[in-house]
């Protein structure tokens, strides 16, 4: 993963100290860019562990259309937690609640998580019915039917919804294009979390790829990874010298089931890490 610590000594000495929406503050880049092949292995940080399970999930989620974190509670996937349980906290219906209690009512009752755990029109909202077009279906009928196309086009940002959404969409915009066989995916992402998100992002975008290459009978290529603002926070400068200091271990293999034949049949079970040798989790708090 020699582009991902590249990316992260390239903000350390270039990036610009910038204020940002949540008062933490960050170091800053703008414009930036990552190619991963996939025929080298499955992209996943080795300098920290990465909880893979949340990925999946998280993926799994989008492509379902679903928004409500419930789903993601169900499976212990805590990454979308705060956004939700800060909309609480400014409900009538609060009363004191920890991030403990919240959570356990989104699992044990069906009418609160339906209050106040869903996000608004996000990501899989969007990828599932932008003003009425799936974009999944499209580009899935487009790589089988007109595989050439410079259209094949996913666009999360929908400018009419944004107001309603409890996050923007930080990654934006997905391009797949087919070449000799091969099939590759560009990310465009507006706002990158290098310490937290991007590992996640990275992991999560090449998962895609491999699962619509091998619905569509074709080879994962190459995932590129293009960043708008690409930022470390500050309290998250320490954790990325740690990862600097760490060498990289190989790529581990990641497998899915043969026999899924359709995007959306695809269960966790059906995903499988291999060879997976990374150095501890590193700890850092999101900011919101």
């Amino acid at each position: 993963m020699k582009a991902y610590l590249d990316l992260c000594r390239h903000v350390l000495e270039h990036g610009t100290q910038k204020s940002d929406r949540t008062g933490t503050g960050t170091l800053s880049v703008f414009g930036y860019q990552m190619r991963f092949d996939l025929q080298e292995g499955f992209p996943l940080l080795t300098t920290k562990k990465v909880h893979l399970k949340s990925i999946v999930h998280e993926l799994l989620w989008f492509i379902k259309g679903d928004t409500n974190i419930k789903y993601l509670v169900d499976h212990d996937v805590k990454i979308w937690n705060e956004w939700p349980y800060e909309a609480f906290k400014k409900s009538i219906d609060y009363r004191g609640e920890s991030m403990e209690d919240y959570i356990l009512k989104i699992k044990t009752d069906s009418s609160f998580a339906e209050k106040h755990g869903d996000l608004g029109p996000v990501y899989g909202a969007q990828w599932r019915n932008f003003n009425g077009v799936d974009q999944l279906k499209y580009i899935l009928d487009e790589l089988k039917n007109n595989p050439n196309s410079r259209r094949m086009i996913l666009s999360a940002w929908n400018p009419a919804e944004i107001k309603n959404m409890a996050l923007p969409p930080c990654h934006t915009l997905i391009q797949f294009y087919v070449a000799d066989g091969k099939l590759s995916l560009q990310l465009y992402q507006r706002s990158a979390d290098i310490f937290l998100g991007v590992p996640f992002n990275i992991a999560s975008y090449a998962l895609l790829l491999m699962m619509v290459a091998q619905v569509t009978g074709l080879k994962p290529g190459e995932f590129v990874h293009t960043l708008g603002d690409a930022h470390i926070y500050s309290n998250h400068v320490d954790q990325i010298r740690l990862q600097l200091s760490r060498t990289p271990r190989n790529r581990p293999t990641l497998k899915l089931n043969p026999e899924i034949r359709s995007l959306f049949d695809f269960q966790y079970e059906d995903i499988e890490l291999e060879n997976y040798d990374p150095y501890p989790a590193i700890k850092g708090k999101v900011a919101v």
